[in-house]
């Protein structure tokens, strides 16, 4: 199985690269995870990857083509773990993910000399991931040892914003505590909020604070979109305590 994930959206982009990946292993199973992570969000895609990764069976290859650097010299790289297979540009969205797991192998994919300038999902990445998903893994590039690092800041109670979603929900690093309210900060703004463990529970055009999928701390608004109130963007640090 091959899974993407990219911030190509609902474009050509998207397709053309099952259709390379299709070429190569045409009996190939692919899962979109998410195209819509909002344009060069590296931070973002990091946290979809580690946050969903361990819902698909063992030998899963993860497609991640979120890649600000597209072009330059920066590396591609293919990772093999205990139970899946990665394949990324070296920016750092693997990095959280991959501190979960017991890393196996990386191997550097190369960059064909035609290969486009901005468009290496197609001419790199989907074809790696294609002879992954055929058992290819020890083909797809010479081994190495680093890779870039990129870990989501949190520091006590003081976290970033990870991810807002199609509901307009601003997701944070934060767990929760035992509280039925919360002080809550961002930049010079602060706010008193309640948690609620459902959205039922609470108060219409109020926001409020629940414990999401990932199992962090929610800002939400009932039957609305709490990001329109709070005009927040992913990487802002927030404080919650």
């Amino acid at each position: 199985m091959i899974v993407l994930l990219t911030d190509f959206g609902q474009s050509e982009y998207v397709g053309v690269m099952k259709g390379v990946i299709y070429t190569i292993a045409c009996d190939a199973n692919i899962v979109d995870l998410c195209h819509d992570i909002s344009p060069q969000n590296i931070i973002e895609a990091s946290w979809i990857l580690k946050n969903n990764y361990k819902y698909f069976p063992e030998g899963t290859a993860f497609c991640c083509v979120v890649d600000p650097g597209v072009g330059t010299e920066r590396n591609a790289l293919a990772v093999k773990t205990e139970d899946f297979y990665f394949i990324a540009p070296d920016n750092g969205l693997l990095w959280e993910t991959l501190e979960q797991q017991t890393i196996i192998e990386i191997r550097q994919i190369p960059v064909p000399a035609d290969a486009s300038r901005t468009f290496h999902g197609r001419d790199v990445f989907a074809k790696a991931a294609a002879n992954i998903d055929l058992g290819n893994f020890d083909r797809v590039g010479e081994k190495i040892r680093e890779m870039q690092k990129l870990e989501l800041y949190r520091n006590q109670r003081q976290g970033i914003v990870v991810r807002i979603d199609r509901f307009g929900n601003v997701i944070t690093n934060l767990t929760k505590q035992d509280k039925d309210k919360y002080s809550v900060q961002i930049a010079d703004k602060k706010y008193l909020m309640n948690y609620c463990p459902d959205y039922d529970s609470a108060k219409n055009d109020e926001l409020f604070l629940i414990e999401g999928s990932g199992n962090t701390l929610e800002i939400s608004l009932k039957n609305g979109n709490a990001n329109d109130k709070l005009h927040v963007k992913v990487g802002e640090k927030i404080t919650i305590s």
